[in-house]
């Protein structure tokens, strides 16, 4: 019959095991989408990348990229996303600003972006694992204008001492 809807494959919670009928769509203990089960042999194991994405919470993933930590290079970055993930956090690895060198591809600093809904958590597992410091405070930007400044102060202080050096000796 083509508007008969009902299923003789129940759909099961991807997380749990448990079965439900038709009409439902998200599992209400895991808050996960439902999926067919599986016939025996039907489909063969969980690839990497899906073992991967199941280990997300939902309710961590919304809202815009906040940068929550900073790793030295590509191996650390992925150490810290690896952790993140292990606590349901999804992240992203992005290259910090101001360093591009293309023949090096692993090398040189990353920042660690989180949904903004699970930078809590994101800070609390970097925060028990002692990658961040308790008050979240970033490095300071050296800005251009700020650095001329600070060479200029440096240059007069060096042509100061020089002149007070010659005075006494000459």
């Amino acid at each position: 019959m083509a508007g008969d809807t009902s299923s003789a494959t129940p759909l099961v919670c991807p997380s749990c095991g448990s079965t439900f009928p038709e009409p439902e769509r998200f599992c209400p203990d895991c808050k996960l989408p439902l999926t067919l089960e599986r016939p025996p042999g039907g489909l063969g194991p969980v690839s990497d990348r899906h073992a991967w994405a199941r280990k997300i919470k939902p309710q961590l993933a919304e809202g815009s990229l906040v940068r929550v930590a900073g790793a030295h290079n590509q191996a650390e970055a992925e150490f810290i996303q690896g952790m993140l993930l292990e606590e349901g956090v999804p992240s992203l690895l992005r290259r910090s600003a101001g360093f591009d060198v293309p023949d090096f591809l692993a090398a040189g600093p990353r920042d660690i972006m989180v949904p903004e809904s699970g930078v809590d958590t994101a800070r609390q597992v970097l925060l028990e694992a002692e990658l961040i410091s308790p008050d979240f405070s970033r490095p300071a930007v050296v800005t251009p204008g700020r650095l001329l400044i600070g060479l200029l102060i440096a240059l007069a202080v060096g042509a100061a001492i020089v002149w007070a050096v010659a005075e006494l000796v000459g």
